[in-house]
């Protein structure tokens, strides 16, 4: 009788318990999407550059958008493990075919951020 006890007791006792299986997910990778601009490569623009010497410095832009040929975006964003860690964007504008100005925003939205 006691051997019944104690495995109905050992039974009831591992029901209480969470379920493994809810903590098992999925594998995620770390993903790197767009261009990374770093301020050495910032530091390398001046004022009135041409669209080709902006695009040696700071490569290809990710998004060209066509109703603004004067404004090239470079966007960044990682994530690790499903989850946005950084975004960063600088936006560079062009006025009569030379560089005019540049725009920077960054957003760490993780701690340890840095990819």
């Amino acid at each position: 009788m006691k051997k019944i006890t104690l495995a109905v007791a050992l039974l009831l006792a591992g029901c209480s318990w969470n379920d493994p299986i809810d903590r098992l997910r999925p594998y995620k990778i770390d993903i790197h999407q767009g261009n990374e601009v770093t301020q050495a490569m910032l530091d390398q623009l001046k004022p009135d550059m041409t669209p080709a010497q902006v695009r040696f410095v700071l490569g290809t832009p990710l998004i060209v958008d066509p109703f603004h040929a004067d404004r090239w975006d470079y966007v960044l964003r990682v994530e690790r493990a499903g989850r946005v860690v950084d975004k960063r964007r600088v936006t560079v504008i062009f006025r009569d075919g030379r560089l005019q100005g540049i725009e920077t925003g960054a957003q760490a939205t993780a701690q340890g951020g840095q990819p």
